[in-house]
């Protein structure tokens, strides 16, 4: 019997492939695990009205852990247009299964490590070594929307807040409204978790992103409690800075920052700006954690255009891998599996599309698998 039970969600497009690419370097390792298939993704939309069946919900359950390929989203009205035609004007309205995923299962720690590793001719500088903290399951996108408006909602609001009167005589029909939500309790537990990280593997620096000097009540919850958290570290440093200036800085003093947490949209963003730095999608991993169950995944989406092309760079997925490893506590294994990244990124000999080569996705997978 495997020691490990690792939920298996391909997912759409490229995410089939690169999960390939991963699962060769894996098997490389003689990891010990059963990879059970769960089904998740625009398939089961179009055919099922459900993205995220319940037997994949129960999987995940029953799993130590999961790895994720991507999946392919699209505006209600699209996604109901691919609906199977029996199930069109039922009511049934798509959400992003990773999305849900997060929020079922409380994975409210988005990790997302950007390295810049030698001889990769797309870092944007060398010695970058950034990792963010995104809070997971609130904010933006905790799903609470409306469109049109109802009534009721517009009327307490005109009665709440004064701000409100500049949309107060607007039909329900004519604007939208996506509520930010953020709470003490998700506050505190992303930014411990970044400050408990920068303790473990010494960096000096956590760079807490926020607007709390326009979105006052949410961002500045998150930046009051940055605060508060910092005092119990005495030894790490905390700064902070607007989501608009860090992306300015990022790319001025890269080099000047480490660790960085932030709310749900503003880390999904910064994060994406840090990957481009060290090499795009191709390169940029992501964990995400809760207490009970993690799901490991590269940050990019499905890429239709290339999907069955084996084009794409699986080192994102890989190095997810790596980061599945240590959460299970096989540090060993992981660092094997970065080091052998790193030898096959520095040698330059196997390099995808998006590097300058033409090795295909499973090309890249073989060499990195070579070295473990």
């Amino acid at each position: 019997m495997s020691q490990y039970h690792i939920a298996w969600l391909p997912g759409d497009g490229v995410g089939v492939e690169v999960m390939e690419a991963a699962k060769i370097c894996l098997d490389a390792l003689k990891f010990d695990a059963a990879y059970i298939h769960g089904d998740i993704g625009w398939e089961f939309w179009c055919k099922e009205g459900e993205s995220f069946p319940q037997r994949t919900i129960d999987l995940l359950k029953n799993s130590h852990a999961a790895m994720f390929g991507a999946i392919t989203s699209k505006p209600v009205k699209d996604a109901e247009a691919e609906l199977v035609p029996e199930l069109k004007g039922k009511g049934l309205v798509y959400r992003s299964p990773i999305v849900r995923m997060r929020q079922m299962f409380d994975l409210y720690t988005c990790l997302r490590p950007c390295k810049a590793y030698p001889g990769n001719p797309l870092n944007y500088k060398e010695g970058i070594d950034m990792v963010i903290f995104r809070e997971n399951t609130e904010d933006l996108y905790s799903g609470v929307e409306f469109s049109p408006v109802p009534d009721v909602l517009k009327e307490n609001l005109k009665n709440l807040s004064k701000p409100f009167g500049h949309f107060a005589d607007l039909p329900g029909d004519q604007f939208a409204i996506t509520c930010k939500i953020n709470t003490v309790k998700g506050c505190d537990r992303i930014i411990r978790a970044a400050f408990e990280y920068a303790k473990t593997f010494g960096y000096p620096k956590v760079t807490v992103i926020h607007k709390a000097n326009v979105v006052r009540a949410t961002e500045g919850m998150f930046l009051e409690t940055g605060k508060r958290i910092a005092k119990e570290y005495p030894g790490i440093q905390m700064d902070d800075a607007n989501v608009d200036a860090i992306t300015m800085w990022m790319l001025k003093n890269p080099k000047n920052y480490g660790v960085m947490v932030a709310t749900n949209l503003f880390g999904d963003i910064v994060s994406d700006l840090a990957a481009q730095m060290v090499g795009g999608l191709g390169f940029g991993c992501s964990g995400n954690i809760g207490d009970k169950l993690a799901v490991f995944e590269p940050s990019h989406g499905s890429a239709p255009k290339y999907a069955g092309q084996y084009k794409v760079n699986p080192i994102a997925t890989i190095l997810a891998a790596k980061m599945m490893l240590d959460w299970l506590g096989e540090p060993e294994k992981g660092a094997r599996i970065e080091k052998a990244v790193a030898a096959v990124i520095a040698e330059g000999q196997v390099r995808t599309y998006d590097m300058g080569g033409n090795a295909s996705t499973l090309d890249m997978g073989e060499a990195i698998a070579k070295k473990l």
